[in-house]
Formats: structure tokens, C-alpha cells, sequence
């Protein structure tokens, strides 16, 4: 494979991320102000013609008012072993409370177009521009899915957001 999904793209970094401590979500919100927060489940592929990365997050999380009002979004996956320290709290932390940029001590860099930013430092950087938000649908889920990760409700919306750019942070 060659181009956005080839291994020049990093996708061996990004599952190997995903399936570690994860990867940075960052999203820009109202008035330039960006929050950040850690992902576990992404997907790669192709949608309506175009390399697309899905993103799944819940209603509850401040992030996730930020994605509907968003025009971009960023997965920045970190140096291999890096960065757990800040993972770990930028997932179980929430923007509500605190500045997690600040906290974390992250530089945010400016993306190839207006609005866009992401984590500088990162091993790897995805630019999406949102393309869909689609809700995950309790009747619709396998039972089977609905039962380990939806025992509470929550369910995620879906956003897929058109690769732009992949670039090193």
C-alpha cells in the first residue's frame, strides 16, 4: 500500500498506539481555545472516495460538544513509549476542569490550514476535516457490543474526518 495508508503514513504506529496507551484527539473549539483527549478506537479507511479516519466519542465528554461545532480535528499518536504520563491524564481528566495543554506542558503547533492544530512532538500527525457526525444507534448494535461497552448507555458518535495532511508533530 502507498499513500495515506501505506507504511509511510505510520500506520503500524497508529494501531500499535491505539492498542497501547492511545493516541491524542485534539479539537479546537469556539474563540481558538483547543482541548485534548486520549482515544483508544480510531479507524482508517476510504468513505465516499476520500482516506478517512473515524473517530468514536461519547456525549459525555467535553470534547465531544467541541466535535460538533468543529470544522478539523487532529489524532497525533506519540513518540513509541512516550507520552504515557500525559495519556493517562489527559484521559481521565476532562477540559471542563482544567487547561490539559497547560497542565501537560504541550506546544500546540498550527496545521496545514486555519484552525487546525496538533500536539508538537507527536511521532505522527493526522489533519482531518469533518466530513460526518453519526450516532451510534442502541437498536441497531450487536447485542453482543452493546452488552461490554454500552452497559450504562453513552453511546458514541461516530466522526469521520477527511485526511488532509499526515506528517511527523
Amino acid at each position: 500500500m502507498s499513500g495515506l495508508f501505506g507504511h509511510d503514513a505510520g500506520f503500524d504506529k497508529l494501531i500499535k498506539a491505539l492498542e497501547g496507551n492511545g493516541a491524542f484527539l485534539v479539537v479546537t473549539g469556539g474563540g481558538g481555545a483547543a482541548n485534548i483527549m486520549t482515544i483508544g478506537w480510531a479507524q482508517l479507511g476510504v468513505v465516499w472516495g476520500k482516506p478517512v479516519m473515524t473517530v468514536l466519542v461519547r456525549p459525555s465528554r467535553y470534547t465531544h460538544g467541541l466535535l460538533e461545532k468543529a470544522g478539523y480535528f487532529t489524532v497525533c499518536v506519540p513518540p513509541e513509549g512516550g507520552m504515557r504520563g500525559e495519556l493517562a491524564f489527559c484521559g481521565s481528566k476532562s477540559g471542563r476542569d482544567c487547561d490539559k495543554i497547560r497542565e501537560c506542558g504541550f506546544t500546540l503547533a498550527e496545521g496545514s490550514r486555519g484552525g487546525v492544530k496538533y500536539i508538537a512532538g507527536s511521532e505522527l500527525v493526522y489533519e482531518c476535516g469533518m466530513l460526518e457526525r453519526t450516532r451510534v444507534l442502541p437498536e441497531t448494535l450487536a447485542q453482543s457490543v452493546k452488552a461490554k461497552y454500552y452497559a450504562a448507555g453513552n453511546y458514541h458518535t461516530s466522526y469521520f474526518g477527511e485526511i488532509i495532511s499526515v506528517h511527523k508533530g
